[in-house]
């Protein structure tokens, strides 16, 4: 295996526990800030190399690759002493009569009967807590669509070595892993350099891609009984009502299906509404389109290209679905795709199969949010649902009725910003999730401690053979955890 002798250095480095101390992990997370400040202009043009045709440094870039970096750096700064700490835990206690009849909560000592009475409760002497241990060696591979946050964030909250596969070169980084050369390695490649890195033990996978690339992480994973995550994404559906601002609903919708043309994973992937909103819809998403990328996006500084051949040849099949709206127009020398929607798409076409991916938006006409909702449930639940209405009511029955790894009320992709937020999937768009300190809950072990006095022996005695119903009594009355106004009689 050509990768086994890096994924044991790396093991030697976690286990001289020098990633360990809180102090290590704070001066990495300050690495990273300056790299993002000093190799900012290098990043963007990194970018550049995906986007040749447009100036996406300009803004979408700088939002989705640097800004909301650092936001989940600063958010981490902020918080990890808090997050590392032992996390102290509730000592079971035993609730009991006092003297004048009342039931109360008393501390270590407790009058549970006359038969045993003064019993102490051995717990409240000892020390009960949560530590938070780092896995291990984490393996993360990365997408293609946001080099920079993908390759950056899931680190982030790494008490630990990774391992980290990349589809494409990024010169940018060789400047941050200088300072993690014993903790961090990168390998270049797809899924064949991926499947041979799965060959080896590993003690967390993060995986970001596809449900069927995802499925083989997991069966990879399996062999070694590795726990992972998997953000697999999905289509993602969005429910616009009859009673709604139209004109704000096109605009939000626009900018969530076409920021990076379409190549994000929590985009709206269709919309779902009555023919009455799908007539009122087209004109302003038109209108929307237009002051976003001008009468032409294809000559726009803010419009950007498909990332690959590959992705770029698919759309063809994609767009006999329904009818074409608006938009439709392509150059496969360019890797151009016009922001295009489609109307009157069927449940049953090509499109609304599989995640899109694309600045493609099609509309599937439903008569109602009971007929909308239905359609959702009976879909793989998705990375994400999306409701528009202008009565909470609406909104809300949307989000009680529906399941998803997020949702977002009459906007896209904004819940995704705040790192107080949990983000991942579920069932085919995922498992696991992460941001803020999710993301440290993810890359951390749990480990449950109990450190126990070696005196007060007599107070383990009830515990022993021979076994007696007394004994048996006060043992129960222990550990016991019992609803409020409840008393347990011995």
């Amino acid at each position: 295996n050509p990768c086994a002798g890096l994924v044991s250095h790396l093991r030697a480095s976690w286990l001289s526990g020098k990633t360990w101390p809180m102090e290590y992990h704070v001066a990495q997370l300050e690495a990273l800030g300056h790299f993002l400040d000093d190799k900012k202009q290098q990043i963007l043009e990194t970018s550049d190399m995906l986007h040749p045709w447009c100036l996406q440094a300009s803004f979408e870039d700088k939002l989705s690759e640097i800004l909301l970096c650092k936001n989940k750096f600063h958010a981490t700064l902020n918080n990890l002493s808090c997050w590392m700490k032992d996390e102290k835990v509730d000592r079971t206690l035993v609730r009991g009569k006092r003297e004048d009849g009342r039931h109360s909560w008393v501390g270590w000592w407790c009058r549970v009967g006359p038969d045993v009475a003064g019993v102490p409760q051995a717990m409240q002497l000892d020390s009960a807590f949560i530590c938070k241990d780092p896995y291990g060696v984490v393996l993360i591979t990365e997408p293609w669509n946001y080099l920079i946050q993908l390759f950056l964030v899931p680190p982030l909250l790494l008490v630990s070595p990774n391992f980290q596969t990349s589809g494409l070169e990024d010169p940018s980084k060789g400047a941050f892993l200088i300072s993690l050369q014993d903790c961090f390695a990168v390998v270049t490649g797809g899924v064949p350099e991926t499947t041979r890195l799965l060959e080896n033990k590993f003690d967390y996978i993060f995986f970001t891609g596809s449900p069927p690339v995802g499925r083989i992480v997991m069966t990879a994973a399996a062999k070694h009984l590795t726990p992972l995550t998997l953000e697999l994404g999905g289509k993602n559906p969005c429910y616009v009502s009859d009673t709604c601002d139209v004109a704000n609903v096109a605009r939000r919708v626009a900018w969530g299906r076409f920021f990076n043309a379409g190549q994000t994973c929590i985009a709206p992937d269709y919309l779902l509404c009555t023919i009455e909103m799908q007539e009122k819809l087209l004109p302003v998403l038109r209108k929307a389109i237009n002051d976003f990328c001008g009468p032409s996006p294809r000559e726009s500084l803010d419009f950007g290209r498909i990332v690959g051949d590959k992705q770029f040849h698919w759309v063809q099949r994609l767009l006999g679905s329904g009818r074409v709206a608006i938009g439709g127009q392509t150059d496969e020398a360019e890797r151009y795709i016009a922001p295009t929607v489609l109307a009157e798409v069927q449940p049953s076409d090509p499109i609304m199969q599989e995640e899109i991916f694309r600045p493609i938006l099609p509309i599937a006409v439903l008569a109602n949010m009971d007929e909308a909702i239905d359609f959702i449930n009976s879909q793989e639940r998705p990375l994400a649902v999306y409701a528009f209405s202008s009565d909470d009511k609406v909104v809300n029955q949307v989000l009680e009725r529906t399941s998803s790894g997020g949702f977002c009320g009459n906007d896209t992709l904004m819940h995704v910003t705040l790192t107080s937020l949990p983000f991942g999937g579920i069932g085919n768009s995922g498992l696991g999730m992460h941001h803020g300190k999710f993301s440290f809950d993810t890359f951390s072990h749990h480990h449950g401690c109990l450190k126990r006095v070696m005196g007060w022996e007599p107070l383990n005695a009830s515990r022993y053979p021979p076994y007696s119903q007394q004994k048996f009594g006060v043992t129960r009355a222990t550990p016991k955890v019992t609803r409020k106004n409840d008393c347990t009689l011995l």
